[in-house]
């Protein structure tokens, strides 16, 4: 299970820090990431860190966003910086979690951000 946290409302310039912990029966997490979708829109990926730590941006957010992880916490986290209007999405975290079943990608149930003033 992934849950995510730390969504809400900030002006245009302003930051904000998603969180999103998995929990459950998990032997390793591998890849992890940000995703984000606006109403009409298909969704979008943010960010994403392997489990050594290398990460990668879309263009739309590289400057201004920073995804980072815990590994002792099973926690990935997004720190958005700058914020812009055409930010305002639900944000999903996504991770690639090996368990006793086997590994396979999951979802959180995402979290709103609205960027506004």
């Amino acid at each position: 299970q992934l849950v995510e946290s730390g969504g809400g409302l900030v002006q245009p310039g302003g930051s904000l820090r998603l969180s999103c912990k998995a929990s459950g029966s998990i032997f390793r997490i591998n890849a992890m990431a940000w995703a984000r979708q606006a109403p009409g829109q298909t969704r979008e990926l943010v960010a994403t860190i392997t489990s050594g730590g290398n990460t990668n941006y879309a263009d739309s957010v590289q400057g201004r966003f920073t995804i980072s992880r815990d590994n002792a916490k099973n926690t990935v986290y997004l720190e958005m910086n700058s914020l812009k209007p055409e930010d305002t999405a639900s944000y999903y975290c996504n991770a690639l979690i090996m368990t006793n079943s086997g590994t396979g990608g999951y979802w959180g149930q995402g979290t709103q951000v609205t960027v506004s003033s």
